[in-house]
């Protein structure tokens, strides 16, 4: 299989909204999503001025002609303050279902995931967030929710650089970030389930992001 890390597709690719988000407008984005130089599918983005967000992916690696990898990925969620309020994500990840629900109840976060027949529920802090690439504060986060499979992973970024990259066509100055995320229990020489590179620019939107799978392929992801 292709793409073995069933965690890693969700991470890659969650969040893409504007900078403030309790005042955020009514807006939309479109990804196109690439294995290495080949199209794989499309990832977008609906989020309205009241914090309700709907993020829809659906992803094929074809090899000779025979679909090697199927991915489809739906979730509503809703934010208040940058924080996470309520979750609904539905996943198929070639025949395995995911299923994580979620919500602020009592001053907590009461997570439910369900991946396949492995099911687990966690209590966890009531300003929780996902990788939500979207907002600026993530880079201050040390802990992440994958929503997929409700790992609550330790996160570390580094600012690696100032340079120019290519969106729609056009050269832009943007701030290179690495992320790398790990379980709770990993210590600092633990190898991280995910590193992933992201570029904002100087309003602090999210512009790219690539990173590589066990196999050595690279997913990225490029506006329309």
């Amino acid at each position: 299989m292709l793409l073995r890390q069933k965690a890693l597709v969700l991470c890659l690719v969650y969040g893409l909204f504007s900078t403030v988000f309790a005042h955020a407008a009514a807006k939309e984005w479109a990804f196109d999503v690439y294995l290495d130089k080949n199209k794989i599918g499309q990832h977008s983005f609906k989020l309205s001025d009241s914090g309700d967000l709907l993020s829809e992916a659906d992803f094929k690696v074809k090899v000779v002609f025979i679909t090697a990898y199927n991915y489809h990925h739906e979730s509503k969620e809703h934010w208040v303050d940058n924080c996470l309020n309520k979750l609904e994500a539905d996943t198929v990840e070639n025949k395995v279902i995911s299923k994580t629900t979620g919500q602020v109840t009592n001053g907590k976060f009461e997570l439910k995931a369900k991946v396949g027949e492995d099911e687990k529920a966690q209590s966890l802090s009531a300003c929780v967030m996902t990788f939500a690439y979207w907002n600026p504060k993530i880079l201050t986060q040390t802990k992440l929710l994958n929503p997929q499979n409700g790992d609550y992973l330790k996160a570390n970024f580094k600012l690696v650089a100032e340079e120019k990259i290519e969106v729609n066509g056009e050269q832009k100055s943007a701030k290179h970030y690495h992320l790398f995320a790990n379980s709770a229990e990993a210590n600092v020489d633990t190898k991280p389930k995910l590193s992933i590179d992201l570029w904002y620019d100087n309003n602090n939107d999210w512009l790219a992001l690539k990173s590589i799978t066990p196999e050595g392929y690279t997913i990225s992801y490029k506006r329309k």
